[in-house]
């Protein structure tokens, strides 16, 4: 999906600024967005909201910690004062509005505004330096984009249809798991789902980490971050009602805005992820994943 969308972006003109901002933000993050999109028609708001905090906790702790493990990740300070402290703000943002129970209409137009609001930000200190820009770098470690309208289309679409497809089966595996183990589908949600919406950003960071574009890997990790928070939040809230669980609001969300709390002084300190950096954040994915499963076993017991 991603590869066709860039395939027509390009064949549109549209400069690779604007694709990496738009296209491949989005795209990357659309498997999240059509799985919460889904289990909230569905009727599993759990599920939905624990899988934009698993999303962002596998994005911060494991797929980081893995490119960190590969090759340190370079963290340009202009990138941190810029997308560190937005997912900061994106978080802060988000747990305050969890606070009251619910995501409603006005919280999904105050996020996407928010949204709005970054990507124009973004696009204007850019759009000067695009051929240096960290998301116009992004657009490159797209590999395979077809050149052809045709087959660029056909790309898209068939993407579109094996998400939208995917999203269901995942939604549906996931409701079926918590029942017949007993437990609540937040925990599916902030696991198996989680990682399973998160492999594009994966995909991309490792092949970015690989090629020695760490600090594609960076931005790629905290651009998925702000899309999940405010935009796919945002546009959920927006079609219907998200109300939160109270386990996500007495642990979970606490931990989200820990995690990235950490996260902005390891970037600082010398100017990128060390290995030893990486080590420790995949630990403390390992260690989460433990809490969840602990947790399930004792409800299973």
């Amino acid at each position: 999906m991603v590869r066709g969308a860039v395939g027509v972006a390009r064949r549109a003109g549209l400069s690779p600024l604007i694709i990496g901002l738009t296209v491949v933000a989005i795209g990357t993050s659309a498997p999240e967005l059509v799985t919460t999109l889904t289990a909230t028609l569905d009727g599993a708001p759990d599920l939905a909201l624990g899988n934009v905090i698993g999303s962002n906790l596998a994005n911060m702790l494991l797929i980081l910690g893995v490119a960190a493990l590969i090759k340190p990740v370079a963290c340009a300070p202009k990138v941190i004062a810029r997308d560190g402290t937005m997912v900061l703000v994106a978080t802060v943002l988000f747990v305050a509005m969890a606070m009251t129970g619910v995501f409603v209409l006005w919280h999904g137009i105050v996020l996407l505004a928010v949204l709005a609001l970054y990507l124009g930000l973004t696009y204007r200190a850019e759009r000067r330096m695009e051929s240096d820009s960290l998301h116009a770098k992004e657009v490159e470690e797209v590999s395979g984009v077809p050149e052809r309208a045709l087959i660029a289309s056909l790309f898209l679409l068939g993407g579109l249809i094996g998400t939208v497809l995917g999203a269901k089966l995942l939604v549906d595996g996931g409701v079926a798991v918590a029942e017949s183990l007993g437990v609540s589908k937040t925990v599916i949600g902030l696991t198996l789902v989680a990682i399973g919406t998160s492999l594009p950003e994966l995909a991309i960071v490792v092949v970015a980490s690989m090629r020695g574009h760490s600090d594609v890997a960076l931005g790629n990790v905290l651009g998925s971050n702000i899309f999940n928070l405010l935009g796919i939040t945002g546009v959920v809230a927006v079609v219907a009602p998200l109300e939160v669980s109270a386990s996500l609001l007495q642990f979970d969300i606490w931990l989200l805005l820990g995690v990235t709390a950490l996260l902005l002084p390891l970037m600082l300190t010398g100017g990128r992820l060390s290995r030893r950096e990486g080590t420790l954040l995949v630990l403390l994915y390992a260690g989460f994943l433990a809490f969840q499963a602990e947790s399930v076993r004792s409800l299973v017991i």
